[in-house]
């Protein structure tokens, strides 16, 4: 008996490249199930605690039944459970294993059979674990590999020496067809771990893939002579990515497209056509937006970086159009690639709208500050468009337009007192955030707060929210903005 359970642990321990003493842990969950299986099988066949005890130089194995000792209020479970008052106190307390061994069953063919469902189920977690360890170090890489088979929702992707990668349809290239066979290219953008699902996972649609592909084609990007900035893509369609030259003496531009383009067809040719604006990165946010929104020429840019928001204004309704692209997607990647929500707009446009904020500033300004228009103007001219702004900068500020200091206290006075009383308004019209909300999984009380102040109180009033409506708020950006308002909204779909 003995001798064939240790030919057993050889021959798989050999075959499968599982260690000994996962086996022989097989073996005994086996064996315990087997035990059951023949000598406890009924009423109480679930609760009867066993154990097996396999020599492992031998082979030679013992069973032992188990009983907790428990509470006698607690011995709900006479199968499994001992009650205090029926074992010497003396010898054991509450919490004590008390075991027994019995009659070892024979390492016959029912045993057997359990054992090679226990085995082959160690082996597949240990080939999966084999594989994780393999591929853990290789998440953001190219991965070649041959399509294997159609799912339902997907691809199997055969990589070799046993390994399988799953490419879902959501993850594909728009009207990208995949046969049998056929070898392509994807990105490794997760390892799953768990025991369930698949293990690899594949994207083609992900900005990494076309990362990965430029540094594949163009040598000064994989010598980090260039170096690649950001990448924003509609896959299949179109694309931008930033790129920054770390010698001036290269055009980053020049060498990512290649002799009559031929560097950067390359990587289009992988990526079904999709189209690729090469953009050159710039640390002045303004001439990176400029340059993300090409071929349009851009007019002006205002931008505002407590938002992350600019305002982007064009001569034409040409240019403008151009900017915008078909169906949005030239403003859509560059938005996405430069970080900022763009708001474009023609000249004509931008100009009345400022008109119409001076206007507002300055009503404000003569009906808050008790002011003449003269001088609620000369505010607005000088930039203020706050209470907060006129009540709270140094007197000095105003000796541009020569006010008296008796003029420039009797306004700050005023605009302290306003905003003051603006401030207790809205102090009074904010509610607290609910306690669903300060729970839930990736919410800070901080940011809790902040969207309570723009009511935004309830799981449900977030789940409601589009990302750019919190994006700004402090602590929060586009992406965590999103994972907050897709966690809010995991009850849609429960």
């Amino acid at each position: 008996m003995g001798r064939e359970i240790l030919t057993v642990v050889e021959t798989v321990s050999n075959e499968k490249g599982v260690s000994r003493e996962a086996i022989f842990e097989a073996l005994e969950q086996a064996l315990v199930a087997a035990t059951k299986k023949k000598f406890y099988e009924g009423t109480t066949a679930e609760e009867a605690r066993l154990r097996v005890e396999i020599d492992r130089k031998t082979g030679d194995y013992r069973t032992f039944r188990q009983w907790e000792v428990v509470a006698d209020e607690d011995h709900e479970m006479p199968a499994c459970q001992d009650a205090i008052s029926d074992v010497d106190p003396a010898k054991w307390s509450i919490g004590d294993i008390r075991e027994l061994e019995v009659e070892s069953i024979e390492f016959g063919r029912i045993a057997a059979q359990i054992a090679k469902q226990v085995i082959v189920q160690k082996i597949r977690e240990a080939e999966r674990a084999l594989i994780a360890d393999a591929y853990e170090s290789k998440v953001g890489e190219l991965i070649y590999g041959e399509v294997k088979k159609q799912t339902k929702d997907g691809f199997i992707i055969d990589l070799g020496d046993n390994a399988e990668a799953y490419l879902a349809r959501e993850e594909m290239i728009a009207k990208e067809i995949l046969r049998p066979k056929q070898r392509i290219n994807a990105i490794l953008y997760s390892v799953n771990r768990e025991g369930r699902g698949a293990q690899l996972l594949l994207s083609r649609a992900k900005p990494e893939m076309l990362i990965a592909l430029m540094k594949k084609e163009i040598p000064e990007i994989s010598e980090e002579i260039i170096e690649i900035k950001a990448a924003a893509r509609q896959p299949g369609v179109r694309a931008k990515i930033a790129v920054k030259t770390n010698d001036h003496r290269i055009d980053p531009v020049g060498a990512c497209i290649g002799m009559r383009g031929t560097r950067i067809q390359a990587v289009q040719q992988e990526l079904n056509g999709e189209r690729i604006d090469v953009v050159v990165w710039s640390d002045d946010p303004a001439q990176y937006i400029a340059s993300a929104l090409e071929p349009a020429d851009v007019s002006g840019i205002v931008l505002d970086e407590d938002t992350h928001s600019a305002d982007i204004i064009f001569a034409t309704s040409d240019q403008l159009a151009r900017a915008i692209g078909s169906q949005g997607q030239n403003v859509r990647l560059a938005s996405e690639l430069t970080g900022y929500k763009l708001d474009m707009m023609l000249e004509d446009e931008y100009r009345a709208r400022q008109q119409n904020e001076a206007q507002q500033y300055l009503d404000m300004f003569v009906s808050r500050l008790d002011i003449e228009e003269d001088l609620a103007m000369a505010l607005v001219e000088m930039g203020f468009t706050s209470l907060e702004e006129v009540a709270y900068v140094p007197a000095e500020t105003f000796d541009e337009i020569e006010l008296d200091a008796e003029l420039v206290e009797l306004l700050q006075s005023r605009a302290k007192e306003a905003a003051l009383a603006d401030a207790l308004k809205q102090q009074e019209n904010i509610q607290d955030p609910s306690e669903e909300l300060l729970n839930m999984e990736g919410m800070t009380r901080e940011i809790a707060y902040s969207l309570a102040a723009r009511g935004v109180v309830t799981v449900d009033d977030l789940a409601d929210q589009a990302t750019d409506d919190i994006a700004d708020i402090e602590g929060l950006d586009a992406a965590s903005a999103g994972q907050l308002i897709m966690k809010a909204r995991e009850s849609w779909f429960n």
